[in-house]
């Protein structure tokens, strides 16, 4: 990658501390610069709480990306991912999210995706791997979509041809679709 990441701040979330050096070590390789642990969504959503309130207090004016484990306890990837999207004191509903998972099943990635997920990466991983996550979020930033069921990136990966009417416009009534960027 031909990137300099030094002043990347990624936020990492994993319970499982041999898990969590392994990441750490594959983003200091990739030349992330700041990566600050959590062990799970607890401290991650107390944490980002703070960015928001003090960045003086909390050592980090702002996180670039999140990677989170999906199982942990007593807060799971899954409520940290939803409170990101769509609590009021988030301090960044667009930033990157990567879920991180061993259960890589079709059903999951959906719910992850449905939920507001930028990317989903399995376990085990490899240094590639990250590497090419960090490159769709940099090269790729999509915009994100608001409606009455759903706030996070656009799901749409490619840009096939549609035939018919584009349902993806403003509208004055509740079910609008909005589209927005980060």
């Amino acid at each position: 990658m031909d990137y300099d990441l030094e002043r990347l701040t990624v936020l990492l979330v994993e319970d499982s501390m041999f898990i969590r050096s392994l990441l750490i070590n594959s983003l200091k390789i990739l030349g992330v610069g700041t990566v600050i642990t959590k062990e799970h969504g607890g401290p991650a959503l107390d944490f980002l709480k703070l960015v928001k309130e003090d960045p003086m207090k909390a050592n980090c004016q702002n996180v670039d990306l999140i990677i989170s484990n999906w199982d942990m306890s007593p807060v799971d990837g899954m409520m940290l991912l939803r409170w990101v999207r769509r609590h009021k004191d988030s301090p960044d509903r667009f930033v990157p999210f990567c879920m991180i998972s061993a259960y890589s099943e079709k059903k999951r990635v959906q719910t992850a995706r449905e939920m507001g997920v930028t990317e989903f990466m399995t376990k085990p991983f490899s240094i590639q791997g990250i590497c090419e996550k960090l490159q769709l979020i940099i090269e790729h930033p999509r915009q994100f979509v608001h409606n009455s069921s759903y706030f996070g990136p656009d799901r749409r990966r490619q840009a096939l041809p549609y035939k018919g009417e584009d349902r993806r416009k403003l509208t004055d009534k509740d079910d609008c679709v909005e589209v927005v960027r980060g």
